[in-house]
């Protein structure tokens, strides 16, 4: 199957200044970068994409687990292994994936990750079309306390389905 070229979003003729850079000493949006902790970095958000894609880095400390398996309607997620292992779910079956492996899902498929072994694990997460993910990873900890109904809502809102 063949697909077309998007539609055209940009209109003028002579391009523009709109690149966005962001040095690698940037520090993480959330956690604390190396020394075996956790973190997750905001590479490309749909702000900054025009609602492209999302892109973020997350560095996870050994042993850190990771969500159990769901699936999105709306966002396709990619995973690329940076450095270490991390187990991710097909839908089928758990895959010790390490660095340089890939895994896309797309909406609707079944997927989880973690990391499980005793060293620190890096990946890129790679959301497409963009959408707002990062409200999920700044709140996502904090339902702990949240009732069904409240938990419910903002695995809604952020296009989150747990079967497990």
């Amino acid at each position: 199957m063949s697909y077309p070229y998007p539609e055209l979003k940009y209109w003028g003729e002579d391009g523009e200044v709109s690149a966005v850079f962001r040095p690698a000493a940037t520090p993480p949006a959330l956690g604390v970068s190396g020394a075996g902790q956790s973190a997750t970095h905001y590479l490309a958000t749909t702000e900054t994409t025009r609602g492209e894609f999302g892109l973020y880095r997350v560095e996870m400390k050994p042993r850190a687990g990771g969500p159990k398996t769901h699936f999105h309607k709306r966002i396709s997620e990619s995973f690329y292994i940076l450095d270490g292992t991390v187990r991710v779910y097909n839908g089928v079956q758990w895959i010790d994936a390490r660095k340089g492996d890939f895994l896309h899902v797309p909406q609707g498929g079944l997927h989880a990750f973690r990391n499980d072994s005793d060293a620190p694990a890096d990946m890129l997460l790679l959301f497409t079309p963009g959408a707002p993910r990062e409200e999920y990873f700044e709140q996502v900890s904090q339902l702990a306390h949240a009732s069904d109904e409240e938990r419910d809502a903002f695995f809604d809102k952020h296009d989150s389905y747990f079967v497990e």
